[in-house]
């Protein structure tokens, strides 16, 4: 799988999250379409069949992005400090 940018998976995390409460506040037709959109997308980013399995993806990948950020601070210090 073609790993995401950080900044466009998060911004399909937000869109999905905004997706899903606004049809859970005030289910309509546009709510629908808009929640089913954002899931496709969050789906296919990921490369998984359902919002579930994307939302796991989504966290491990945003795990790993937290820990290559944090590897390369420590990189970064014993670097300076030599």
């Amino acid at each position: 799988m073609i790993m995401p940018a950080e900044k466009e998976l998060r911004a399909v995390l937000a869109r999905f999250a905004q997706a899903r409460i606004e049809h859970d506040v005030l289910p309509t037709g546009r709510t629908s379409r808009a929640l089913e959109d954002a899931t496709y997308t969050l789906c296919v980013i990921t490369g998984s069949r359902t919002v579930e399995q994307a939302l796991r993806v989504a966290d491990a990948l945003l795990d790993r992005y937290t820990a290559g950020r944090a590897a390369g601070l420590r990189r970064g210090d014993e670097t300076l400090a030599a």
